[in-house]
């Protein structure tokens, strides 16, 4: 039966028949009190106006906490492609990253993102100090770099959390008159730093004299001897990075130094430094798990941190091992032959990290743009390898 609304209503006019209420909107009768039945989905982005819900249109407050149930939205019922901030540890991270997943580390204060292999450096707690004596500091493109090339030990402090980019050369050995010396390692990393560490440049090795003698030393950064009184190089010295103090144990990224060339006998060349492995010569290269092995009699072993020296007596030729993680073997003091190369290092702490070992003279990554003539193995004319280097960067 049709209904029968009155005759020129006005707007907001109301009228009742069969139960039900209509109310006039200037132009037709609508039935109150009806909430109509949506399918899901049928309400998306196409059917609703841009802006047609704002916050003008919902009262302060309207939605609160005790509205909704503890963990209503977890990342679980996030699409894959949101990249929500994940709070963990560094060893808490998620198993099962996405691309473009960003997660906080509470323990290193550091932000990072899934590249979809492995996880980026992030960036860094706001605020940090560095004290760091005797760097060469300079500032480009955004970063601060601390160079140390001269040989010996120096401190390096942060208060607060810093990520740095460390890399380093080790020293190049010394030529041996009849060979050249080994070229140095190089290694490169990036690690959280925070507290106090220790960094070792090592020496060149040089290039020993007939009749010098023999003063028992050996190049900073534990290059080995050459021997007594040949013409023998000395290993050169390895570049380290340490917590709180120089040993093996507190070790986190080193490069090795390169072997000393003999004047005579087996492998006149020197072997370049590691690398995971150091060159080999008469002398073994350093590993990761011991020192390079000696070429023959009259030499002394190798060590961690220290390459073997060739010692020997008037014909001794042979040249010292390179300064590493392991030393490389010396060669042999009575019979000449070179020594081997050290091997390099990188702490389970360190991320994206490379070490690579030099070739013959040459160090390993030789066209890194601040090398300078850092871990050049020693040549005719030029006799003493290139010293070690150091640099620390970090954001400005």
């Amino acid at each position: 039966m049709p209904i029968d609304f009155p005759d020129s209503p006005t707007n907001g006019d109301l009228y009742s028949a069969g139960g039900k209420n209509w109310q006039y909107n200037g132009s037709a009768w609508v039935l109150l009190g009806v909430t109509p039945n949506l399918s899901a989905g049928s309400v998306g982005t196409s059917e609703l106006a841009s802006s047609a819900v704002t916050t003008a249109k919902i009262s302060a407050g309207a939605v609160t906490t005790t509205e909704l149930a503890a963990n209503a939205v977890t990342q679980a019922k996030m699409a894959s492609t949101i990249s929500a901030v994940t709070i963990c540890t560094s060893s808490t991270r998620p198993g099962s990253p996405f691309t473009g997943q960003v997660i906080f580390e509470t323990n290193t204060n550091l932000m990072r993102v899934w590249l979809g292999s492995q996880w980026s450096i992030g960036t860094e707690q706001i605020g940090f100090t560095i004290t760091a004596a005797s760097a060469s500091v300079s500032t480009v493109g955004g970063y601060t770099f601390y160079t140390y090339s001269n040989p010996g030990e120096y401190t390096f402090s942060v208060t607060g959390s810093a990520p740095a980019f460390i890399y380093m050369w080790g020293a190049g050995g010394g030529w041996g008159q009849g060979g050249n010396g080994g070229g140095g390692g190089y290694s490169e990393g990036t690690m959280s730093l925070t507290g106090e560490y220790k960094i070792i440049v090592g020496n060149g090795g040089i290039h020993r004299t007939a009749g010098a003698g023999n003063s028992g030393a050996t190049a900073f950064g534990g290059g080995g001897r050459t021997g007594t009184q040949g013409f023998g190089g000395q290993g050169g010295g390895y570049a380290g990075f340490f917590t709180t103090s120089v040993s093996q144990v507190n070790a986190r990224i080193i490069a090795g130094g390169g072997g000393g060339g003999a004047w005579d006998g087996p492998s006149l060349n020197a072997g370049a430094g590691g690398g995971s492995t150091g060159g080999s010569a008469y002398g073994g290269g350093g590993t990761q798990n011991g020192a390079g092995t000696k070429g023959g009699d009259g030499a002394n072993d190798a060590g961690a941190l220290t390459g073997g020296s060739a010692n020997g007596g008037d014909e001794g030729g042979g040249g010292g091992g390179g300064g590493g993680y392991y030393g490389g073997g010396a060669g042999s003091g009575n019979q000449g032959g070179a020594g081997g190369g050290g091997s390099g290092y990188l702490h389970s702490s360190v991320t994206n990290g490379v070490t690579t070992t030099g070739s013959s003279s040459t160090p390993a990554n030789s066209n890194g743009a601040d090398r300078g003539t850092a871990g050049n193995g020693g040549t005719s004319g030029s006799n003493t390898g290139g010293n070690a280097k150091v640099i620390i960067r970090v954001s400005a």
